[in-house]
């Protein structure tokens, strides 16, 4: 068994649950790996322990690499865990914004996580909104997010006791508010809303080190069968993702798991495409993320695996 920690910076959430459930389902064990899961919260910490030898791969978001890893040298992508990004934007109910809209949000206080607001901001800067000068206050929830608690419940929590106007998080959180009654969704890019090239902004994908892929090329290449297989069990029976929930999320979120992971099994697909990288290059250059010219899809990608994602 080649052993791995895995770091994940939300573990209650939807957005990483191909990775959670490969744990948990015994895809990654059946494959050879004995796979531990790491809360490490932001995304940007995820990467500052890959790079630092504290965990061997991460699943994240695909343009997190460049926190610790500048034009994601050193890093790869070893297969998407979904397609698109996939963070939604919810307000208060009683905010008079309508679903797709972005220029009401003038004037609020929007919460979002270190690394994952970046995809906040550039999405209202290709609709042509200026955060600053529109008064939009963006940032952690009021008090920050307690050790070992999900960013997503953590903001749900705040909207609920109206310390925040709205957040953008994951689908889990943004279920777990609109069941409440506190909030509607304003934006869900996956399904259509806000700027078009903001699909390819960045998506949940499952990343390593060059050095580990030289080291343990098998290694890597069973986590990407891991992946592909946990898509297929998912796909075939979706209240798999119940026996994976009630293991690590509380009831409430435990709840809600299946109805979610039925309603993005159409984005569970393992492999890297060209348009996310094109897309990917752009919000990071425009977020100030990346310089000089685009990065090769070979450069930020592990193609040697790319058979292995069917």
């Amino acid at each position: 068994m080649t052993q791995i920690r895995l770091a994940i910076p939300d573990l209650v959430s939807n957005s990483y649950f191909p990775a959670l459930a490969a744990v948990q389902l015994g895809h990654f064990e059946n494959q050879g790996l004995d796979v531990r899961l790491e809360h490490i919260f932001p995304v940007p910490a995820c990467f500052e322990a890959l790079r630092d030898g504290a965990a061997e791969m991460v699943a994240t978001s695909a343009h997190g690499p460049l926190w610790a890893f500048p034009r994601w040298q050193g890093s790869k992508i070893l297969c998407s865990l979904s397609q698109g990004m996939y963070w939604f934007l919810v307000v208060r109910a009683d905010l008079p914004i309508a679903k797709g809209e972005t220029q009401g949000l003038a004037g609020l206080t929007l919460a979002a996580a270190p690394g994952v607001e970046t995809g906040l901001r550039q999405l209202l800067a290709h609709a042509g909104v200026d955060p600053e000068q529109c008064g939009i206050d963006i940032g952690l929830p009021p008090g920050g997010i307690p050790p070992g608690t999900s960013f997503g419940v953590a903001a749900a929590d705040a909207l609920r006791r109206g310390e925040i106007d709205g957040f953008w998080a994951n689908g889990m959180a943004a279920e777990v508010a609109l069941e409440s009654g506190a909030a509607k969704c304003v934006l869900d890019v996956r399904r259509g809303d806000g700027p078009p090239a903001a699909f390819h902004f960045t998506q949940p994908a499952l990343m390593t080190t060059d050095a580990f892929i030289r080291e343990h090329p098998q290694a890597a290449g069973a986590a990407v069968r891991a992946i592909v297989a946990t898509h297929a069990a998912l796909k075939a029976d979706p209240s798999l993702a119940n026996t994976v929930a009630e293991q690590l999320f509380p009831a409430r979120e435990a709840s809600l798991i299946e109805r979610l992971v039925t309603r993005d099994l159409p984005f569970y697909d393992a492999a890297v495409y060209p348009a996310l990288i094109e897309g990917m290059n752009e919000f990071a250059r425009q977020a100030g993320l990346l310089e000089g010219p685009p990065v090769a899809m070979h450069d930020i990608v592990a193609v040697q695996y790319q058979a292995l994602w069917r």
